[in-house]
């Protein structure tokens, strides 16, 4: 049985998620906002899953908030096997070589895990997957930390291999990009 979206916020407010800052808001108003924003975007409630707890074990850039690896079976229990799994690849991804597998035509698409050094091959639904919950994430929370220039051919290259609305997403929020100035 799936778990309601309650007892998944309920999970994150026992952790104090609603203590720790993130772009303007806490870590779990962001963390629901990233949900929000890939259901509204047609990702099934697995994926959604896996974009509230995109960053739950912290990131490369994120590290205000890190569930130890050791609770990992008690996120998989709740959220389910492939949803904490992307969850936990979008944690521990180094985002180099990660961006450089953005560059493939086809899987398996390889890239480190950072916390643990080992490549991870992944197919192309997982991969496909893995991009949808890094770019939203990206997407929710770049109008708020104005952080226009970080990875942006990255952002793009994510964007444009998603198609759709993924990447009408990425042309709507990346316009708001304020002008530089003196230009």
């Amino acid at each position: 049985m799936q778990p309601s979206f309650k007892q998944l916020t309920d999970f994150m407010l026992e952790l104090g998620t609603e203590q720790v800052s993130h772009t303007e808001k806490s870590y779990l108003a962001h963390n629901i906002g990233v949900y929000n924003y890939m259901k509204a975007r047609g990702c099934n409630e697995e994926l959604c899953r896996a974009g509230l707890f995109h960053s739950i074990y912290g990131t490369e850039k994120f590290q205000r908030f890190a569930l130890p690896l050791e609770r990992r079976p008690e996120v998989r229990t709740l959220i389910g096997e492939r949803a904490e799994r992307l969850a936990y690849l979008n944690c521990a991804m180094d985002r180099a070589t990660f961006d450089r597998a953005l560059h493939g035509k086809e899987g398996p698409y390889r890239f480190r895990d950072r916390i643990t050094g080992e490549e991870v091959e992944l197919s192309e639904d997982d991969f496909t997957d893995l991009c949808k919950i890094h770019l939203y994430d990206w997407l929710e929370q770049v109008p708020r930390s104005q952080q226009w220039d970080y990875r942006p051919e990255a952002y793009h290259g994510m964007a444009t291999r998603l198609g759709g609305i993924a990447l009408e997403s990425y042309n709507r929020v990346f316009p708001a990009k304020p002008a530089a100035s003196g230009a």
